[in-house]
C-alpha cells in the first residue's frame, strides 16, 4: 500500500513518471517525423507540450498532471508509432490531449471544476480536438497528397467514435480520481491555490 501511496500521492514520483510518459511521445513523434508522418508528428509533439506547459511557465518541474494521463497519451502514442490500432489510437490520443488540458485547467488554475462537469467539459474539448484534428488532415490532403478523409461515412464514424472514446475515458479518470488523490489534485494540490 505504501508504493501506492508513493505512486499517487508522492510529487517527485507523479512528476517523474509524467515527464517519462511525456517523453515516449516525444520519441514517437520523432519516429513519426522518420516515417514522413509529418501530421501525426505535429499532434504528439504538441501533446508533449500541453502536458509540459506548466512545469515550463511555473519553473517547477514537479507541477505536472496525474501520471496516467500522459501514460494514456504514450501508450496511444506508442501503438499509433508501431502499427498498432492506428485508428483506435489516434482516437484515444485526442481524448489524452483534451483531458490533459481539462485537468491542467483544473489543477493548475483559478478555474474550479466539479468532476461530472470536468468529464463532459473534457468530452467537448475532445469534440473540439477532433475538429481541429479533422481540418488539419483535410489541409494535408490537399497540401501534402495524403489520405487521411477519403469518405463523408469516415469522417463521421471518426467523430462518433472519438465521442465514444471522449466520455469512456473521462468516466474512467472519474472514477479514478475519485478514489485516488493523487499529487495535482484538490487535496494534495501541487500549488497552492489562491483564496
Amino acid at each position: 500500500m505504501a508504493s501506492l501511496d508513493a505512486l499517487t500521492r508522492s510529487e517527485p514520483v507523479n512528476a517523474a513518471l509524467s515527464w517519462l510518459f511525456a517523453s515516449v511521445v516525444v520519441l514517437a513523434a520523432v519516429e513519426s517525423v522518420f516515417t514522413a508522418a509529418y501530421l501525426w508528428a505535429g499532434f504528439a509533439f504538441l501533446v508533449a507540450a500541453v502536458t509540459a506547459v506548466p512545469p515550463l511557465l511555473s519553473g517547477d518541474w514537479t507541477m505536472v498532471v496525474p501520471w496516467p494521463l500522459p501514460l494514456v497519451a504514450a501508450a496511444a502514442a506508442a501503438a499509433r508509432a508501431v502499427g498498432l490500432y492506428p485508428e483506435i489510437a489516434g482516437y484515444v490520443a485526442v481524448a489524452a490531449l483534451a483531458l490533459v488540458a481539462v485537468v491542467e485547467l483544473d489543477a493548475f488554475t483559478s478555474v474550479e471544476m466539479s468532476r461530472r462537469f470536468a468529464v463532459a467539459f473534457a468530452a467537448m474539448t475532445t469534440l473540439a480536438v477532433q475538429a481541429l484534428w479533422t481540418v488539419a488532415q483535410f489541409a494535408s490532403d490537399v497540401w501534402l497528397g495524403t489520405d487521411f478523409l477519403t469518405t463523408q461515412r469516415e469522417l463521421q464514424v471518426d467523430i462518433v467514435a472519438v465521442t465514444v472514446v471522449a466520455v469512456v475515458m473521462g468516466a474512467a479518470f472519474q472514477w479514478y480520481f475519485a478514489r485516488f488523490e493523487h499529487a495535482g489534485s484538490h487535496e494534495h494540490p501541487t500549488v497552492t491555490r489562491s483564496p
